[in-house]
């Protein structure tokens, strides 16, 4: 009959303690205290260990071993911080019938002894020496323990209790040990250990060859390497894996499954191979491993299915931008002849116009409207042209230039590609970007377009390049001739009206977390704020200013939510502050005072240009910052006038006997430009003759010393900004009659429009 008793439980975490070994524990919990005194007073200081397999932190009693360890506290004291310090000896194994819990908690176990197996003598006899022969090579290779364990395993004679001393001193991994809690073969036990002595042996020889063999080699210089080296080997001999040699088979692996062409692949397995041969510490790892990163990340053959449906696209462009219709048209004849033809040989588009009129915008519905991957780069102010190609890999730093970069982001060989501000760029002394920007967007050479970095060719040809620029009289020759322009024009009052009406108010509402009931802005009130608190040709600034009102009714609304606010002019100060801007004008009819009409950055404006005499020596005066070519349009209209006295019934020594002054409206912003020459004449006419002109006529068109009128540019933000000035008629070049198509109807219909060939025309209208 099997002697039984009951003892309490002591449960190691990811620890385990065999007979003739010896732990130190820290007891913290109170449960455990408890665990603890009642083994000293009750049980004369003997435990049973038990080590779960996996040791989960809501342990249960199901989850406990059938083995267990018999422990003898030989030694405890009281911590200053509370906590319990003991010391265990391990003494016999123990089998468990039964784990007896209170209160939910694994308290005592009741146990009987592990039956011992007989083995023979000549057996036992062999195995010991083994078990010791074993051990001794064991030590020879790890000579790390005391004499006084290497002499008590020496002098052992039982196999039983020699398996446990051994396994206590070796380090061995919790797997490793676990199986000698509930083996009851001494044989068994012996066995195992002898092959993992073995394999320690072989581990502890691999690694002290290894040190041998790197002292030698050993310098100041190369420590760190050799310190990686030795790691690199020990986990190689044991299976385990290393981080660079995984990198490197994942590389690998990536390049067989790139879709490449086969140079592509062939120059990325010898990079591979020139990584994979460099010591961690060289320069050049990092450079090599950005490299074969860069050419995996590239979109190599992926392409998206582009939109066909032309209406689906005319709707998409539509929701997104008010007007536009000739922009919209030219777009739409884009994809259907992209529909029509596969090749790639679409014209590249440029949209030109002044800031905020919705050039980055459109690129961007154009990108959706043809279901492509979108990408922007801005090249203004760059001045180097390595960054749209690239450095050479021998620079320290080296990296791809913009273009390759953002193909990276684009996901696809085909995307949409917005490259912004192309007037703005400007050739440094680090090469000529402009250059550089040829060979990306000419189709003849950007199939084979190569970045300094990847030294390999990238085809760009079915990249849909779409460009931005302000003006395009800055953007090179070069470059423009390889661009169809599409011109995106100022818009009118009744144009931003509309935006703000069908888009913007909106979901500026939403923004701030307002309703209609919160806030109301009438149209003469959006018309008033145009014009007296924005000046700008887009919608920008005016979406900041009713923003700049959201915010303020907000505050309101969250100090009383019934709050609504209607704004008009007594309490626009309020929100506003005072009047910004007014549009330039002629509020009073004087002689000598005539409207011209200029294009400027925030769209076009009049330009009230003045004229006065006095005695003098013939003199002319020039003043309100005029540029070169204004000035020479100035010397023209002075030399019309003074050819054509006595039509103009003007005394013939007027000229000698006076000087004459002209001058610019707003002397602190720059002018320039022949479009002032009639508007230049009429006034020097009006001043000498002392006939006024009217302050709602105005005028544009150059002039030339025998009095042709000649075309201009920019007639539609021309009469954009005569409109806002209230003008009633204005005087245009007939050449410029193909222009009025594109003058919006509302103009028209407010203002007359006359076309003149000959200044005659005019002077008849205006003086006669």
């Amino acid at each position: 009959m099997m002697l039984k008793t009951k003892l309490p439980v002591i449960v190691l975490r990811n620890m385990i303690l065999l007979p003739q070994g010896e732990i130190k524990l820290e007891i913290q919990e109170e449960q455990d205290k408890t665990i603890i005194y009642n083994a000293i007073n009750d049980h004369n200081g003997y435990v049973l260990l038990v080590s779960p397999r996996f040791a989960t932190l809501d342990l249960k009693k199901e989850d406990l071993p059938q083995y267990g360890i018999i422990g003898k506290i030989s030694s405890n004291f009281e911590l200053p911080n509370g906590n319990i310090r003991i010391n265990l000896l391990g003494i016999n194994r123990a089998f468990v019938f039964e784990y007896i819990e209170k209160d939910f908690i694994v308290l005592d176990a009741i146990i009987g002894p592990v039956k011992i197996e007989e083995i023979d003598e000549v057996e036992e006899e062999a195995k010991i020496r083994l078990l010791k022969d074993s051990f001794s090579e064991y030590v020879t290779i790890i000579p790390n323990l005391s004499n006084y364990l290497i002499t008590k395993i020496n002098e052992e004679k039982s196999l039983e209790t020699l398996t446990d001393i051994i396994v206590n001193v070796i380090p061995l991994k919790f797997e490793d040990k676990y199986m000698f809690i509930g083996e009851e073969s001494a044989s068994n036990r012996a066995d195992y250990l002898i092959k993992l002595l073995h394999k320690e042996k072989n581990v502890g020889s691999i690694e002290k060859e290894i040190e041998e063999k790197l002292k030698i080699e050993m310098d100041n210089q190369q420590k760190e390497y050799v310190l990686r080296e030795k790691i690199k080997l020990i986990k190689k001999e044991l299976n385990e894996d290393d981080s660079k040699e995984n990198e490197i088979e994942e590389l690998r692996d990536k390049i067989t499954k790139l879709k490449a062409p086969k140079e592509i692949k062939d120059k990325l397995k010898k990079e591979l191979k020139k990584y994979e041969s460099m010591p961690i510490s060289s320069p050049e790892v990092t450079i090599s491993k950005n490299y074969i990163d860069t050419m995996l990340s590239l979109p190599w053959n992926i392409y998206t299915k582009d939109e066909v449906d032309l209406d689906k696209c005319e709707q998409i462009l539509n929701e997104s931008h008010f007007g536009l219709d000739k922009v919209k048209e030219r777009v739409i004849e884009y994809i259907a002849v992209k529909k029509m033809s596969k090749e790639e040989n679409a014209p590249i588009l440029c949209l030109v116009g002044p800031p905020g009129v919705g050039k980055t915008t459109l690129a961007f519905s154009i990108a959706k409207a043809l279901n492509k991957n979108f990408v922007k780069i801005s090249v203004g102010g760059v001045s180097d042209e390595s960054e749209i190609v690239g450095h050479r890999r021998t620079y320290v730093g080296a990296e791809p230039g913009r273009i390759i970069n953002t193909m990276i982001k684009a996901k696809s060989m085909n995307p949409l590609f917005l490259i912004d501000e192309i007037d703005k760029m400007t050739r440094g002394y680090n090469g000529d970007p402009e250059s550089a920007m040829l060979e990306v967007l000419d189709r003849e050479q950007n199939k084979y377009f190569t970045d300094n970095f990847l030294e390999e060719p990238f085809d760009l040809s079915k990249v849909s390049f779409v460009l931005t620029a302000n003006d395009k009289n800055e953007i090179p020759y070069p470059l423009l001739d390889r661009l169809e322009i599409i011109e995106l024009s100022s818009y009118t009052e009744f144009e931003k009206l509309h935006i703000v009406r069908s888009h913007m108010f909106e979901n500026l509402l939403n923004t701030h977390g307002l309703t209609n009931d919160n806030l109301e802005i009438s149209d003469d009130m959006i018309i008033y704020i145009i014009e007296n608190y924005t000046k700008e040709a887009g919608v920008r600034e005016l979406e900041r200013i009713i923003s700049k009102i959201m915010r303020k009714v907000t505050r309101k609304v969250l100090v009383n939510k019934d709050t609504k606010i209607v704004i008009d002019k007594d309490n626009i100060n309020e929100f506003l502050g005072k009047e910004k801007y007014h549009f330039i004008t002629n509020n009073k009819n004087s002689a000598g005072v005539v409207n011209g009409l200029a294009y400027t950055p925030f769209g076009g404006v009049i330009l009230p240009i003045e004229v006065s005499f006095y005695k003098g020596t013939g003199n002319i005066i020039l003043t309100g910052s005029l540029g070169d070519v204004m000035i020479e349009s100035a010397k023209i209209a002075i030399g019309y006038v003074k050819s054509n006295s006595k039509l103009f019934n003007i005394k013939e020594d007027f000229f000698t006997k006076n000087d004459i002054h002209i001058n610019a409206y707003e002397g602190a912003v720059p002018k320039d430009g022949p479009s002032a020459g009639i508007a230049l004449t009429s006034a020097i006419i009006s001043s000498l003759t002392n006939k006024t002109v009217s302050n709602k006529l105005a005028m544009t068109g150059e002039i030339s010393l025998k009095g042709n009128i000649l075309p201009i540019g920019g007639l539609r933000e021309k009469t954009i900004g005569a409109y806002n000035s209230k003008v009633e008629k204005i005087f245009i070049p007939k050449e410029n009659e193909k222009d009025l198509e594109d003058i919006p109807e509302e103009i028209k219909d407010n203002i007359k429009i006359e076309l003149v060939e000959k200044y005659d025309e005019i002077f008849n209208q205006l003086f006669k």
